[in-house]
């Protein structure tokens, strides 16, 4: 456990964490002061603070579970103390961390007799078992136990819905993808002076993916992409017939931009710039992740229309890819490609 105290000063806000510990593997606790607030800030802080922590940062789960030779979900297996039904709930209680993005495999297969636990997983390698000893089944029998799983990164709690695969064996799993567990805000005022100033406590505890200072840190981004739009917006009084010829045309601009490059660019080069090196804003780079796009390449093999899809873009967006591309690509790419060290 770490306790520190924390001066009180009426000048610049500060925030620092006052208690840090580790009750276990999958419960972390921290808590943190912000001061000094003017009356009514702290409220408004904590209420948003509150909100984003337990509802928008994301997590990784379990979401399904595939059998063999299994009817339904309350079937036993012949060897296996648990149910099916058991081993999903067990499933469910697995808590992973890792920065993927979409659904991809993972799976157990062991031999019985002996236990089963978080440990005999096999998952991606970018996939981290944050506790290995949670119990999935015991093996009674001298049985081979297989069971196909699907890993997702998302957020909030998504309820099961009744399956129609029972012709593949796959069940899916309630999945619990917010990896703040609990948060919770206190406010105390007093008196500098003539006026009431404010001091905000801030207590989050964690399932042990992320700890309460690094689910701080991405409540507060989250917080800032909301917000960014209304500080980026130009305030001009344009007809609605100039302001559509102004969003629509860097999308033809972008797309014969995009065929320029196809043509007249290494794809080896392309493969080797990710699009963390582009400097785009942290909710732009996690839209283009979210859609399985990690290179240049991934990138230019996209069509105007492909980008438009991608949930959370939009026009500004766009051209703020393409500004960054452009920027980019005034670049010599012989040079670039002998800087990364391919030819």
């Amino acid at each position: 456990m770490v306790r520190e105290k924390i001066p009180v000063s009426t000048r610049t806000l500060q925030w620092k964490c006052v208690e840090s510990r580790v009750d276990s593997k999958r419960l972390y606790y921290g808590r943190f002061v912000v001061l000094p607030l003017v009356q009514g800030q702290a409220n408004t802080i904590g209420i948003l603070m509150r909100r984003v922590l337990l509802g928008e940062i994301e997590g990784t789960c379990i979401t399904c579970a595939k059998f063999k030779n299994i009817q339904h979900e309350y079937s036993t297996i012949v060897g296996v103390q648990e149910s099916v039904h058991e081993i999903l709930m067990n499933l469910k209680e697995v808590v992973l961390r890792s920065n993927l993005y979409g659904i991809h495999d993972a799976s157990i297969c062991v031999k019985g007799p002996g236990y089963v636990t978080a440990k005999d997983i096999i998952v991606p390698r970018s996939v981290e078992i944050i506790d290995n000893t949670q119990h999935i089944a015991n093996l009674t029998e001298a049985i081979d136990l297989y069971i196909g799983l699907k890993i997702e990164r998302n957020r909030g709690y998504h309820i099961k819905t009744s399956s129609n695969n029972f012709e593949d064996r796959s069940y899916p799993i309630e999945a619990v993808f917010m990896p703040v567990r609990n948060a919770h805000y206190s406010i105390h005022s007093y008196r500098n002076g003539n006026e009431t100033q404010e001091i905000l406590i801030l207590e989050i505890w964690t399932n042990g993916s992320l700890t309460p200072k690094e689910a701080l840190q991405q409540a507060s981004r989250i917080l800032i992409d909301l917000f960014i739009p209304f500080i980026q917006a130009e305030e001009e009084n344009l007809d609605l017939k100039n302001n559509q010829q102004k969003n629509t045309l860097p999308f033809f601009i972008f797309h014969n931009r995009l065929d320029h490059i196809r043509k007249n660019k290494k794809e080896i080069v392309l493969q080797s710039i990710f699009i963390d090196q582009l400097e785009l804003n942290p909710r732009i780079y996690n839209c283009l992740k979210r859609s399985n796009i990690h290179t240049l390449l991934d990138l230019l093999d996209k069509s105007k229309e492909d980008l438009m899809k991608i949930e959370h873009l939009d026009i500004e967006d766009i051209q703020n890819i393409f500004d960054i591309l452009d920027k980019h690509f005034a670049m010599d790419f012989q040079y670039l490609a002998q800087s990364i060290h391919l030819k």
